[in-house]
């Protein structure tokens, strides 16, 4: 089962969060998201959304400065940042392997400092501004790699909804 790359796009803060929510919702399996984007494209946003998804009740931050930080949730919520980190560093004494996959999720911005330490099956998100006009408008790229990801996309897409003026329907199904 192979899918191609997918994306869609918000014209809101609230919508890229609501995506997010959506993605954290349908998530029942541990999986590795890895989240690309230039600074400030939305990516702590994305991942507000995930944990919202998954029940976590703690108010998400960038992990910048700690690397990891863990979010109790129905599957645990394991958020990294690599933008800190370079190829050239010894990464294995920091214990990544642990949650990578893990029992949980794992999103993992800048996740493109530190391809080698991303799994062969993971599902890789970009974010990217689309609209100079407006500053809060984002595409979302889906790009999922093996199995699982293909089948979370195929569920994502399938619900995903919008209203006629073009915005995104925000409600999550069976809510």
């Amino acid at each position: 089962m192979q899918q191609a790359e997918a994306f869609l796009t918000t014209s809101r803060e609230e919508e890229t969060l609501h995506v997010g929510e959506l993605l954290g919702y349908f998530l029942k399996k541990p999986l590795v998201i890895a989240l690309q984007g230039d600074l400030g494209s939305g990516k702590t946003v994305f991942v507000r959304g995930v944990a919202r998804g998954l029940g976590v009740e703690e108010q998400v931050s960038s992990p910048t400065f700690v690397l990891l930080k863990i979010y109790p949730g129905r599957l645990p919520l394991y958020h990294f940042d690599f933008y800190r980190l370079s190829e050239d560093e010894e990464h294995s004494e920091l214990g990544f392997e642990d949650y990578l996959p893990g029992d949980g999720i794992a999103c993992i911005e800048w996740a493109e400092r530190l391809p080698y330490l991303l799994p062969p099956q993971h599902l890789q998100i970009r974010l990217e501004r689309s609209d100079l006009n407006n500053p809060d408008q984002r595409r979302i790229w889906f790009d999922p790699r093996g199995a699982p990801a293909v089948e979370i996309v195929e569920t994502f897409f399938e619900q995903v909804t919008w209203r006629t003026n073009g915005s995104l329907h925000r409600e999550i199904p069976g809510s």
